[in-house]
């Protein structure tokens, strides 16, 4: 599947803010590969399908999930984390794409998870910051991504966690080993300092 398909394929699943977020994406993903020197078709593809199942109803994800025996773990946590591993297991299993990055960048876009590759870490953030996002901290985010790729994925990781926190709400482990994971690195890269 090449982009422009991608593109008409989400188009007519989306609604049109939600589709609008995702041209977004795109263009972020895209500055952010070539920063970061990474494909920036790989970039461009994963964050064009990332909402893919974003607009559909929560019983016909749940239904999927069941149907598809997708992780059971996954209906425990909010419906807001599911379009995510019901989208990657749609476009590998019916619109056969089977690309790791780009399945996995699907999967993992909310949650993030541990051992994310560049490409993953790319939608990941491009998600989070695209131009069109109006989230406490993200400038923060947003100039730390000029910068380090790892470091701007620590801080969308600790921003998420604070916010869901706030929230009172169960929060699923893969954010929390993306955290960690995250946390590990930028301390083995000398870019925290253990006052952050």
């Amino acid at each position: 599947m090449d982009l422009k398909e991608a593109i008409e394929l989400v188009k007519e699943e989306l609604k049109a803010p939600r589709f609008e977020h995702t041209l977004r994406v795109i263009e972020t993903g895209e500055v952010l590969a070539k920063r970061f020197k990474e494909s920036t078709e790989k970039a461009k593809l994963a964050a064009a399908l990332h909402d893919y199942a974003k607009n559909w109803p929560v019983e016909d994800l749940k239904t999927y999930i069941v149907n598809n025996h997708l992780s059971n773990d996954l209906l425990t946590y909010h419906s807001e984390l599911w379009h995510g591993p019901v989208a990657s297991h749609v476009m590998e299993n019916e619109y056969g794409i089977t690309d790791f990055d780009v399945l996995q960048a699907i999967a993992h876009h909310t949650t993030g998870r541990a051992g994310m590759t560049n490409i993953e870490k790319i939608v990941y953030l491009a998600d989070y910051i695209e131009p069109g996002r109006d989230i406490p901290g993200i400038e923060e985010v947003c100039a730390a991504s000029e910068q380090s790729l790892d470091y701007a994925c620590w801080l969308v990781a600790r921003n998420t966690l604070n916010y869901l926190i706030q929230k009172k709400v169960t929060i699923h482990p893969d954010s929390f080993y993306a955290y960690n994971d995250l946390t590990r690195t930028i301390h083995t890269e000398g870019l925290l300092n253990g006052n952050e």
